[in-house]
């Protein structure tokens, strides 16, 4: 979605509303399957002394695997997303600051890339996930497994004390 700030580049303090979706095929990943519905974004770009700042809020519902045990759930999105923008930012600046381009932005591409780069890296079903056996692959959440803890050979000689 281009959205048009010609109108606020030169004057502070004014702002542009937008509410957008975005695009579900480019925010999958392995962890993240799909979206039963597009997520979609809602915010405003305000001119705040000369420099424009973008204020989102990036919502949906997200149906994943875990990392860890593989496990398929559902999670809620809500990613604030504050990212500042400059209309005369030189080429090769390397910043934090996202370029306007003929007095606009594309706010669906902006917002992708910023949910890309700040979401999780591993996803989880749970906080303590648990994951799986290594040996027998039994999701360890929903118990241990029947696996004897692989031995060091190491101490073959001192398990034979045991034994006695």
């Amino acid at each position: 979605m281009w959205l048009d700030l010609s109108r606020i580049i030169e004057t502070p303090g004014a702002s542009v509303p937008f509410e957008t979706e975005l695009d579900a095929a480019l925010l999958a990943s392995d962890a993240i399957e799909s979206f039963p519905v597009p997520p979609t974004a809602r915010g405003q770009v305000v001119n705040t002394a000369g420099l424009l700042d973008l204020h989102a809020t990036i919502r949906g519902r997200m149906r994943c695997r875990c990392d860890r045990c593989g496990t398929e759930f559902e999670r809620e999105l809500e990613q604030i997303v504050d990212q500042a923008l400059a209309a005369d930012l030189p080429e090769e600046t390397d910043s934090d600051v996202f370029p306007v381009t003929d007095n606009g932005i594309d706010v669906s591409e902006l917002l992708e890339s910023c949910f890309l780069l700040e979401r999780e890296l591993k996803i989880l079903c749970r906080p303590d996930c648990r994951g799986l056996c290594p040996r027998c692959g039994k999701n360890l959440n929903d118990g241990p497994c029947g696996c004897q803890p692989k031995r060091d050979p190491r101490f073959a000689v001192l398990e034979q004390l045991l034994d006695r």
